[in-house]
């Protein structure tokens, strides 16, 4: 996906040079672009901005002031510059992020139904497409695919990876394992919804996979597995609507029929019961 590069990967001290910027203007903290940068993904500036000034490396030419035609006569250095060039997501202005997924499932009902938060997002990395903290979650405004990215930090609350650094050292989920399980949610929650990102849910599940420390790297372990499949269940129950309180009897036969479906194309390529696995 270009969503995880569409930002500049800033340095450490030109994120904690912006967020200094930021605090003393009372400004959000999030995503840092260019003028230009953000035209192009759809969000322009508002009116009478200040930019941020951040470091910029310059490389120059370096030459001897003597007639010497060595090769080695010639040379480069870096220096670095400070320029007024970039501007905070809060800086700018644009279509606003809608929760609302489809009409048969409700961002809203579902975020209050499993006691979750939407709060702004604050990262001033741009190519961070969301977070989850806790019980509340953020998604980045210019997320490529803001409701797969919504699946995701959801079922990272739901299956409880935000509330593990109460739990022992040995009983914390591989960070790499944590990521498989979210993302597998939203790829079950894509499908059960018929919404554009599966193929991109497997990309990301297969590479964080194949770090995997301690099992079979080729197979989502099946204590994971069910926690997958009961996460995208409480998610996409959660978010159900209901016609005069009373839960629409078509509606909620096809989304089940469309889990199982995702369901067991999910295990055919995911799980490591060779009873499930696709023959050659």
């Amino acid at each position: 996906m270009k969503a995880y590069s569409a930002f500049h990967s800033y340095s450490l001290g030109n994120q904690l040079l912006a967020l200094v910027q930021c605090q003393m203007r009372r400004l959000p903290p999030g995503p840092i672009n260019t003028f230009p940068k953000w035209k192009d993904l759809g969000r322009h500036v508002k009116r009478g901005e200040r930019a941020l000034i951040l470091c910029m490396p310059i490389t120059c030419k370096r030459r001897n002031d003597t007639d010497d035609d060595e090769s080695d006569s010639e040379g480069t250095f870096t220096s670095f510059v400070y320029k007024a060039r970039w501007f905070v997501l809060s800086q700018t202005e644009g279509e606003n992020l809608q929760p609302q997924v489809t009409p048969e499932w409700d961002a809203t009902r579902a975020l209050t139904a499993l006691d979750i938060e939407m709060i702004p997002f604050d990262s001033v990395d741009g190519n961070c497409q969301g977070f989850a903290r806790k019980r509340s979650i953020a998604i980045n405004p210019v997320a490529q695919l803001p409701h797969k990215t919504l699946f995701h930090e959801m079922a990272h609350v739901t299956i409880g990876h935000t509330l593990e650094s109460d739990f022992a050292d040995a009983e914390k989920t591989p960070r790499n394992l944590r990521e498989v399980e979210a993302e597998a949610v939203a790829l079950l929650c894509c499908e059960a919804l018929e919404l554009e990102g599966a193929d991109y849910c497997r990309g990301y599940s297969q590479n964080w996979l194949y770090q995997g420390i301690g099992y079979d790297a080729n197979a989502i372990p099946e204590k994971s597995a069910q926690k997958i499949f009961r996460a995208a269940d409480q998610i996409l129950r959660a978010g159900r609507r209901r016609k005069n309180s009373q839960p629409s009897t078509r509606t909620n036969s096809g989304n089940r029929k469309r889990v199982r479906c995702a369901r067991e194309r999910y295990l055919t390529h995911h799980t490591n019961d060779p009873s499930k696995q696709e023959k050659d």
